[in-house]
């Protein structure tokens, strides 16, 4: 029985496969500049990466977006409030585990949602 886990199976990923991972964690133009980098040359932990901030971005704007259209509500307003701040931890806590997976040149989705993200956007990137 194999207890290996992929990541540990995977070559592992030199610095210039690294570069595309990393830089899309760095803010909204650090993903723009990793798609731009990874169509001169692309790699699978490029694609994987730019796939999970792909699904987190879109992720991010479709709550925050439910968040402004349900909080007009009062009632519910007030358990935003208390709602809003458990969001915003979860989601840094996310993009820090999908940034470290980068800088350890690794393919490991982020929590919960990350395979949904390689499942929706599987082709996207290669």
């Amino acid at each position: 029985m194999d207890t290996t886990s992929p990541a540990q199976t995977q070559p592992p990923a030199t610095s210039e496969d690294k570069t595309v991972a990393i830089v899309a964690y760095l803010t909204f133009i650090g993903f723009i500049a990793a798609i731009i980098i990874h169509s001169s040359k692309k790699t699978k932990l490029g694609a994987f990466h730019l796939r999970q901030l792909l699904g987190f971005i879109l992720t991010g704007f479709a709550l925050g977006m439910a968040c402004l259209i349900i909080g007009i509500i009062p009632i519910i307003n007030l358990l935003m409030i208390l709602i809003g701040p458990v969001l915003g931890i979860s989601f840094l806590v996310l993009w820090v585990l999908g940034l470290v997976a980068a800088i350890n040149g690794e393919m490991k989705p982020m929590p919960v949602v990350g395979p949904l993200y390689q499942k929706w956007f599987g082709n996207i990137f290669d």
